[in-house]
């Protein structure tokens, strides 16, 4: 059984008129989906591959960087190999040649010191004449020296070393008639020495290295002349030499 409910009070008792419908608009279906395409689409490549494609490009660029790099080093590294191999043979040259200056100048000094305590001096070396058989040529041998007898002669010359007694002895000989001074200068006893009839003397005297008591006596048979070398190195002896 219907019951209907009494209006509140206050409220109409009539009810609110209606809205009005809404207008009408077309009706147009929904568009049809486009049939897929036939062809399959080509899958995408995986991103791994290409990471790993990627790192190996990488690692072969690097690799190969570095190997060029090497090279270039290495061809420095001969090439200053070489400068060095060379300046060693340069410095090995110079100290060989600075060993052989350095032996040399040695031997200079030495031969200097030598010379030093040994000096040599030319005592005679100008050309003579002997006209004959009276005449002669004589010179003193210093003491204290080594004697350096030295001389040709354009002719048969006789040579001899005497002491100042046979000298004596040679020209009594002469003033005596028992010979000329060709023949009494190189004919007395115990003459230290004697060279006769020759052409070219060549001796160095020892015996005047400790005596002041020779000397040296040129003569000829005939007219030559002489052309002496003489010379005398400071050698004194440590006592008394020869006739002395």
């Amino acid at each position: 059984m219907a019951v209907e409910t009494p209006p509140a009070a206050g409220e109409p008792s009539e009810p609110p008129p209606p809205y009005p419908p809404p207008p009408l608009l077309p009706y147009s279906p929904p568009e049809s989906p486009s049939p897929a395409s036939s062809q399959p689409r080509p899958p995408a490549p995986p991103t791994r591959n290409r990471l790993w494609y990627a790192a190996l490009v990488l690692a072969v660029v690097v690799t190969l960087g570095g190997l060029g790099l090497l090279y270039q080093d290495d061809v420095s590294w001969q090439r200053k190999s070489g400068d060095l191999s060379r300046q060693n043979a340069s410095l090995s040259d110079q100290l060989r040649i600075t060993q052989t200056d350095y032996t040399s100048a040695q031997q200079t000094i030495q031969d200097l010191r030598t010379q030093a305590k040994h000096p040599s001096l030319g005592i005679w070396n100008v050309q003579q004449r002997i006209d004959g058989p009276d005449f002669y040529l004589a010179g003193g041998v210093p003491d204290t020296f080594t004697y350096h007898l030295r001389a040709t002669s354009s002719g048969p010359m006789s040579v001899s070393i005497l002491t100042f007694e046979q000298f004596a002895a040679a020209i009594d000989c002469v003033h005596q008639g028992t010979g000329n001074t060709n023949y009494c200068m190189h004919h007395q006893a115990h003459t230290a020495n004697t060279w006769l009839s020759v052409t070219t003397v060549d001796f160095d005297f020892h015996l005047a290295e400790g005596c002041a008591n020779y000397l040296s006596v040129f003569t000829a048979a005939s007219a030559v002349t002489v052309s002496p070398n003489v010379s005398v190195t400071y050698n004194p002896a440590p006592t008394f030499t020869g006739d002395c």
